[in-house]
């Protein structure tokens, strides 16, 4: 089975065709374009669309009738998880994270209010961290250490 690298191109002014020809010289597929824009206070979202943020750690599935699991998101919440239990200061997270190459979803490195801001993603996505082999794994190797 063939495997795939995906990879997200956060626009930040006007799309060219330029960026999509370099894309496709390199081997690349567009696979999607997501739109986005300001609703006028007086307009509601049209049928079918999404007006809410894609949860951290989550992406829409290549089929783009669910949301998946993004591993690499996923690995930062875990890392934020962990540091976070083991009590480490925002700014120690923040060090790792950017350290580690961990990127905010818009591309920008992490900051003490960035990763603030994610707290109640943790807590959301906590119970099913908490049961997973692998945290059990990583709460003995913390148990390990106190």
């Amino acid at each position: 089975m063939a495997s795939f690298e995906r990879i997200r191109d956060v626009v930040s002014g006007p799309f060219s065709q330029q960026v999509i020809d370099q894309r496709v010289a390199a081997g690349w597929q567009m696979s999607s374009i997501e739109w986005r824009r300001e609703l006028p206070d007086q307009e509601t979202p049209s049928d079918g669309a999404y007006n809410e943020d894609i949860p951290y750690g989550l992406r829409i599935s290549d089929d783009c009738q669910r949301l998946e699991v993004d591993p690499r998101e996923q690995q930062a919440l875990l890392l934020m998880m962990d540091l976070l239990v083991q009590d480490f200061s925002f700014s120690s997270i923040v060090s790792d994270l950017n350290e580690k190459g961990f990127r905010t979803r818009e591309g920008g490195p992490w900051s003490r209010v960035s990763v603030f801001k994610m707290l109640p993603r943790l807590i959301e996505v906590g119970p099913r961290l908490f049961s997973t082999d692998d945290w059990k794994a990583r709460r003995r190797k913390l148990s390990a250490l106190v």
